[in-house]
């Protein structure tokens, strides 16, 4: 490094004047953080009051398109005016506008302000207090390490420089406790750690127990055609006819079957079906560019087709005669009409234009003729079926019940709705989906190791001295401008991990569709997981245990192979890390409840992805997709809502508590009140899980639970109060048991309806005598969990979808194929 030294640096060596730069350093950090978050946030949602009442297509776009949200009180164009009025919103009206899911993603708001609240109270009144008075704790947080190491009590001295374990060290640390005066402090973390330990155990179970009761009421007094179809899979070649999977359910003499939709090997159809949209799509901007269509009419004639489309015959000419009857395509319009590059000949190498329009209007009549054959041909049958009972008890006690004496064979569980059925992962082998699972696993854990390459210098950021040991040049311009080295040192990296909260979810999103899961649930669910394990272990464990660490990586290397022979390693940088990054992390909760959030709001990403969406638009059927909701994805927003609250948690305890949980009680009150108003008003959630999503919170918030109390017995090892260390051992296995005891009880009645839950009185009368309910499905005991699908077959849409027709703006064209140009059956 030549001439620079870096224990030349403000913030290096030891000594009063080191803590007290540190202490400047982490005041200029969190009070820089504060404004920029507030700058940001303020504007964002100032622009969002301005705008809301002019575009309301964007921001009350559920509001106005989807009939679940037509009985909502209408908010107030006024500017703070919808505020009050989305307050007042109950929790019966969200339950049933927005359904389930939403319902239990808000109570999990509601629990946490509830736990945030009461902790932060203790914090304020009795830690805070107590770590000012005995350890020389200081506002804002600063160099924890530095503070404690300088406090006159020996006893919450850090041995930073030792690893605990060598008999010398511990022999001088015993030696020093032992001239100092008899101390019971360190018995404040034991018992609060006890405490909010079971608080949040307690707020889980009261919690749970609610949406139990609401989600039994709730599906209780349904009997759609969701609630009474299992999905059965497993059935072994000898029974896949329907028939004989009537015969067989009805043996068991749980109830009578209506309906067996038996899954075939339906992959030539769709492919074709897929084919034919590409076609569709092709002819459409070939019409557009012969029509030439002016962007404002071709807006309206989008907005009223998306929001109410005739049904169009199966039978009906596939372009039919507009206002130009008679008419030439090229008569009356001043556009040349488009062509297109056809290749044929031996593999592919010969080519010609044709005529764009003529050829995909042959080429969209040849393969409608070939779906018209291909729906009457005769597919391989599936071990996979879908059968509706006469009652949703009959149902219920099918998937309850073990059907066959044969493992994996004849498996019952509760359907998905049939817009949720993922019908192109049906006819999916076992061994394939289970092939399928694996590698994407494998994958995960390949990119687990990439993202802990990639923060171990985002972590190294955070430390002065680590960037001095790369960039010293830059350390020291740092060192004297405390305004940039706050930016550096903390606003960069709390952005870079907003930011990969922000992009990694889409990457697991595409994994989890290539799993071959059978309904949009799973997936959402599988989403929620992949992602919280990418926010938990990496952007926090990993990110822990290495923001300390200096950004060379032979340290690194040095650490992970100290860490492998001697677990104590990675209590003490586990411990030591806690501490020093607990301004980073209040940083970071700032910067997403009081900056990011109201971009929320905004809907950034659909206001600045718009201007270039509506570029690339050029049909109508363009224009009608650039108007629709924008779609709420409870595996996008969950698990970074989840590590906020495991963070606040591990920290409730520690010295920055008071500050960390009440910059995480902001967070949580302003992410409600956000959440509530998109999920609500203005954006759609199509998968619906039935409120599934809550046993994957309880089991995180578990998880986040055992994290924090291994985290306070190493602190307490670390100040050498061994014994009591030990003591957190049984709030360890307590913490075990109540998860096992919790998943035992409460995980059946979160998947299943009880009996005695069910209504006996049909929500909408009796059936017709010589009718069955199955054919007579109405809206009426419609769950808002499905979409408008409910109440239709479980069958593959491309069976029996009408053949769409070309959507102009303006009529349709003649479909009579001019021009002699021949097109090639390429």
């Amino acid at each position: 490094m030549g001439e620079y030294n870096c224990s030349l640096l403000s913030s290096s060596g030891g000594g009063g004047d080191a803590k007290s730069n540190q202490h400047n350093q982490d005041q200029t950090a969190l009070y820089t953080q504060l404004v920029i978050s507030i700058a940001l946030g303020a504007g964002a949602f100032i622009t969002f009051c301005i705008l809301r009442p002019r575009w309301k297509g964007l921001y009350a776009a559920r509001k106005r398109q989807k009939n679940a949200a037509s009985k909502l009180p209408p908010l107030p164009d006024t500017f703070l005016g919808w505020i009050p009025v989305l307050y007042r919103i109950s929790e019966e009206q969200v339950l049933a506008s927005a359904g389930l899911d939403a319902y239990v993603f808000l109570s999990f708001f509601k629990m946490a302000i509830k736990f945030l609240a009461v902790t932060f109270f203790f914090a304020l009144v009795v830690i805070l207090p107590v770590n000012v008075h005995y350890m020389d704790y200081t506002f804002p947080p600063g160099n924890t390490m530095a503070t404690l190491n300088h406090s006159p009590n020996p006893h919450f001295r850090f041995a930073t420089t030792a690893i605990p374990g060598s008999q010398a060290d511990m022999a001088v640390i015993a030696k020093e406790n032992s001239n100092s005066s008899p101390s019971s402090i360190l018995w404040m973390y034991v018992v609060f750690t006890y405490l909010f330990s079971a608080l949040a155990m307690y707020l889980l179970v009261t919690t749970t127990q609610k949406i139990i009761s609401i989600r039994q009421e709730y599906l209780g007094s349904q009997t759609t055609v969701t609630d009474r179809t299992i999905r059965l899979s497993g059935i072994p070649p000898d029974l896949r006819d329907e028939a004989k999977i009537t015969e067989t359910i009805e043996s068991l003499e749980i109830g009578k079957v209506e309906s067996v939709i038996l899954c075939r090997d339906w992959k030539e159809l769709d492919d074709m079906m897929a084919q034919r949209l590409v076609f569709l799509r092709r002819l459409e901007e070939a019409w557009t560019v012969h029509l030439g269509y002016s962007r404002a009419r071709s807006t309206q004639a989008s907005r009223e087709r998306a929001q109410s489309r005739a049904a169009i015959r199966e039978d009906a000419p596939l372009l039919e005669d507009s206002e130009h009857d008679g008419q030439s395509h090229i008569a009356g319009y001043g556009q040349d009409r488009p062509k297109t590059r056809i290749w044929y000949g031996f593999l592919g190498l010969q080519s010609r234009t044709v005529d764009a329009i003529n050829y995909f209007e042959e080429r969209l009549r040849r393969l409608d003729d070939k779906i018209k054959t291909a729906r009457n041909k005769e597919y391989t049958a599936m071990p996979l079926a879908f059968v509706t009972l006469d009652s949703v008890a009959a149902c219920q006690m099918a998937v309850q019940a073990t059907m066959d004496p044969m493992p994996m064979q004849l498996l019952a569980n509760p359907a998905p709705a049939p817009s949720d059925v993922i019908w192109q992962n049906t006819y999916i082998t076992r061994s394939s989906r289970i092939t399928r699972a694996w590698s994407v696993t494998l994958i995960i854990l390949i990119l687990t190791v990439f993202w802990t390459a990639l923060l171990v210098p985002i972590a190294g950021l955070v430390s002065i001295q680590s960037i001095c040991s790369v960039w010293p040049q830059l350390a020291f311009a740092l060192d004297s401008n405390p305004i940039s080295q706050s930016l550096v040192a903390t606003g960069l990296p709390t952005a870079l991990i907003s930011l990969l909260t922000v992009l990694v979810p889409f990457l697991y999103y595409w994994l989890s569709t290539q799993q071959g899961m059978l309904s949009q649930g799973e997936v959402e669910m599988s989403l929620i997981s992949k992602n919280f394990f990418f926010t938990f272990f990496n952007l926090f464990v990993l990110f822990t245990i290495f923001g300390t660490a200096s950004i060379s990586y032979s340290k690194i290397n040095d650490t992970l192979a100290g860490a492998s022979k001697d677990a104590s390693e990675i209590a003490r940088k586990l411990a030591t890390s806690l501490q020093d990054l607990d301004y980073f992390y209040i940083n970071l909760i700032i910067l997403q409840a009081l900056g990011l959030f109201p971009f929320r709001l905004l809907e950034f990403g659909s206001v600045a992805l718009y201007p270039i969406t509506l570029i690339g638009a050029k049909t109508p059927r363009d224009y009608a997709e650039l108007v629709q909701p924008p779609v709420f994805s409870y595996g996008f927003y969950l698990p970074q809502t989840l590590l906020i609250f495991v963070i606040c948690t591990v920290y409730s305890v520690l010295q920055s508590s008071w500050l960390i949980l009440f910059f995480g009680l902001v967070y949580f009150v302003i992410g409600s009140f956000i959440y509530k108003y998109q999920l609500l008003y203005a954006m759609d959630h199509r998968q619906q899980s039935t409120g599934q999503a809550w046993l994957i919170i309880c089991n995180c918030v578990v998880l986040g639970l055992l994290f924090f109390e291994i985290a306070m017995a190493g602190l307490l090892a670390l100040r050498t109060a061994f014994y009591r260390s030990i003591l957190i051992i049984p709030l360890l296995a307590g913490t075990i048991w109540f998860n096992v005891f919790f998943r035992r009880t409460f995980d059946p009645l979160m998947k299943f309806i009880a009996l005695r839950s069910l209504h006996s009185e049909p929500p909408f009368g009796n059936v017709p005598v010589g009718e069955s309910r199955y054919e007579l499905e109405t809206d009426h005991g419609r769950a808002v969990d499905e979409d408008d699908e409910t109440g239709l077959r479980y069958i593959n849409p491309s069976l029996i979808i009408p053949l769409e027709e070309v959507w102009l703006a303006k009529g349709r064209a003649n479909g009579t194929s001019h021009g002699d140009e021949a097109v090639e059956d390429v």
